[in-house]
């Protein structure tokens, strides 16, 4: 008999279970995009205090000055592995394409089940990282910055959203998503600290406004 009702109490905590990923499923996204948790909104506020304050110099960029998309573990590029990072379910291919899957954009709150609806947005863009102070990086880092899995940089969005943002910082562009714009700004300033980048005025009133509320 115990061991009837043990087999029994196991059966129902698993069909329990199974309900509630079921629920979580119908009533939440179908995934949430796993950006590196960003420093706290107290510790965001003493970095931006840190920053120097420059006006921007474009003079030089060019795109291609920053490799990105470098292999990251077998046939798996950045942009691949963010993909894989980000999503729910994904299944890739050999090549580590993602055949299907289901990707939450926290910018705009949509949900994709294909992958080529999906940029892989440099959070710090990378115009702006040049402007900055990344003109004076050697390339190597330059690559490390456009690949940073370890920063809260990279993440999984809708394409024609991270098109609109292009090069924009966050005086003049923030995610539609309110709710997530504490995290944008945290991960924002945590990424320029981390790379001793710079902010313009502009930017860090911006900066500091959005940081006050969180």
């Amino acid at each position: 008999m115990p061991k009837f009702y043990a087999r029994r109490r196991l059966s129902i905590l698993g069909a329990l279970t199974a309900l509630i990923a079921s629920v979580a499923i119908l009533n939440g996204p179908s995934a949430s995009a796993a950006l590196p948790t960003p420093v706290s909104a107290a510790t965001a506020r003493t970095y931006l205090a840190s920053l120097t304050v420059a006006t921007e110099n474009r003079t030089g960029y060019d795109r291609d000055l920053f490799p990105h998309w470098i292999t990251i573990s077998g046939t798996c590029n950045t942009r691949e592995t963010v993909l894989k990072r980000d999503g729910s379910n994904v299944v890739t291919d050999s090549a580590c394409a993602s055949t299907s899957g289901s990707w939450y954009s926290p910018y705009d709150g949509a949900t994709w089940t294909a992958a080529s609806d999906l940029d892989i947005d440099h959070l710090v863009p990378l115009a702006e990282a040049w402007d900055s102070g990344a003109s004076a990086w050697t390339t190597a880092r330059r690559q490390s910055f456009a690949n940073d899995l370890t920063r809260p940089q990279l993440i999984a969005v809708t394409d024609n959203v991270n098109q609109a943002k292009g090069d924009q910082d966050p005086a003049t562009w923030m995610p539609s998503v309110t709710s997530y714009r504490c995290t944008y700004v945290r991960a924002w300033v945590q990424v320029k600290y981390y790379y001793d980048l710079s902010v313009d005025s502009a930017e860090k009133s911006a900066l500091t406004s959005y940081l006050a509320n969180c």
